[in-house]
């Protein structure tokens, strides 16, 4: 008798999905938390500034209360696996800054000065439009893939934005601002590398394969083959360009080293580390031996003491290193430091010298530890994506936001020669918190694409939607 043959499974399929939780709710709880420390902060400042409660901290509270709600209630629609911790973080120091920068305004000496604008007004502006900006990639931006077809098309714009302010007059001895009619000035190099992270993450997907072999093996390192060399000798090339030109030191640094950070990852060869840094060096050392405003940083930067009345630079930069030094470990306290005799510069490119000087060592940690967060969260974004371009593109502009704040702390504190950068949300500066808007905006869309529940079929009809959490 012939063998029957099993008829063929025709049980229904279910699905279930398999991923995170939404965790907004985590996230909303975290806004609540950044934005009464600043509202905090900002009693404190007025109460040690006139012994009363400042009268402005009401709007204050429900302004920042409501940019941090519209960016809960864009993330919630428009991306609600993502992140929890990047949109309280930035929000926490943006709202921080605020009161840094209010509490300068407040200056005695800075209000007898004749150029002397409230710039905390601004920055609240500023701050609203990079909420919109963030409100809006994330609508606009469906999937950041799409970023990937527009590889060259990043490079041509982003080589607009740092040649144009080559054609404009320099600001400080340096030209990295471009003037436009009653918009005021705009910094572009801020909005560079969020392009230029775009185009290295599609072009080194690409190349990577080619860029990680090595024709011979020496003292330990494997050495790229000539004709791979290419890429790094143009971008080399383009950011000592850049400093020759517009002498502008950090922004060189910041787009060098987010390049060789990115290849280092699509390659996993050290030798490109060491080859970046050498070439870094050598470019430094080279310019510097003749671009007369590069040399006086540097010379800031080695004795400061030596040039005081000589030398503005050196003058800022002595002063700078007093005013940490006065702060010591817990600080003066809120309003209680002396930072606004810096000068001009001091909501600016020193504006972390007030907080070593009011918060103490404890407090300048903190914020380099809110710093650090920000980057830890979106390297786990680029270790959790799913495709090699978002990979990428989430660890190029987390190694881009880690740069641009060890560049700055790291002039501002005399660790390296002072760069002019602007930190991240903190300091005065409408292109930078509207840039850094941006940036996480993009981040939180590659962390809600890794962390969105992927469906997987299941032979139970009965199955009910449910959701398992990954250990």
């Amino acid at each position: 008798m012939a063998a029957i043959s099993p008829l063929p499974n025709t049980t229904p399929t279910a699905i279930i999905t398999v991923g995170q939780p939404s965790r907004r709710n985590t996230e909303l709880i975290l806004l609540a938390f950044a934005v009464v420390i600043p509202c905090f902060a900002y009693a404190n400042v007025g109460l040690a500034l006139d012994g009363r409660m400042p009268s402005g901290m009401l709007g204050y509270g429900i302004g920042l209360g409501l940019l941090a709600g519209v960016g809960h209630l864009a993330v919630r629609r428009y991306a609600r696996y993502a992140d929890p911790v990047l949109l309280p973080l930035a929000t926490l120091l943006n709202g921080l800054g605020l009161v840094i920068i209010w509490r300068l305004d407040q200056s005695e000496r800075f209000r007898a000065l004749k150029t002397f604008a409230p710039a905390a007004t601004h920055q609240l502006l500023f701050s609203a439009l990079g909420i919109a900006l963030f409100v809006a990639v994330l609508v606009l931006l469906k999937d950041h893939r799409i970023l990937q077809r527009y590889t060259y098309i990043s490079m041509a714009l982003a080589l607009v934005l740092l040649i144009a302010p080559m054609f404009f007059p320099p600001v400080n001895g340096a030209r990295i601002w471009i003037n436009l009619p009653g918009l005021g000035t705009i910094q572009p190099g801020e909005f560079a590398k969020i392009i230029l992270a775009v185009f290295f993450a599609g072009y080194l997907m690409v190349k990577r394969d080619a860029l990680a072999l090595a024709s011979r093996r020496f003292m330990g390192l494997y050495l790229p083959r000539g004709r791979d060399l290419g890429p790094i000798l143009a971008v080399w090339a383009m950011s000592i360009l850049i400093l020759v030109f517009e002498t502008d030191l950090g922004t060189s640094l910041l787009f060098f080293g987010m390049f060789v950070v990115m290849l280092y990852v699509a390659t996993e060869r050290t030798s490109w580390i060491v080859f970046g840094l050498l070439m870094s060096a050598v470019g430094a050392v080279g310019v510097a031996s003749f671009e007369s405003h590069v040399q006086a940083r540097v010379t800031a930067w080695l004795d400061p003491f030596a040039g005081w009345g000589k030398s503005e630079a050196s003058e800022q930069m002595a002063k700078v290193l007093m005013t940490f030094g006065s702060g010591g470990v817990s600080g003066s306290g809120w309003g209680q430091g002396n930072s606004d005799l810096i000068g001009f510069a001091a909501n600016s490119d020193f504006i972390l010298a007030t907080v070593g000087e009011e918060l103490g060592l404890a407090g300048t940690m903190a914020f380099l530890l809110l710093y650090g967060l920000i980057v830890e969260r979106g390297v786990r974004t680029a270790l959790a994506a799913r495709d090699p371009f978002g990979k990428l593109l989430a660890v190029g502009l987390s190694g881009a936001f880690a740069i641009q704040v060890f560049v700055v702390a790291g002039g501002v504190m005399g660790l390296i020669p002072l760069t002019g950068m602007t930190m991240p949300f903190l300091a005065q500066g409408g292109s930078s918190v509207i840039a850094n808007w941006a940036l996480i905006a993009i981040l939180i869309k590659i962390s809600d694409t890794a962390r969105r529940p992927a469906p997987v079929p299941v032979n139970n009809p009965d199955a009910e939607m449910t959701q398992v959490v990954r250990p």
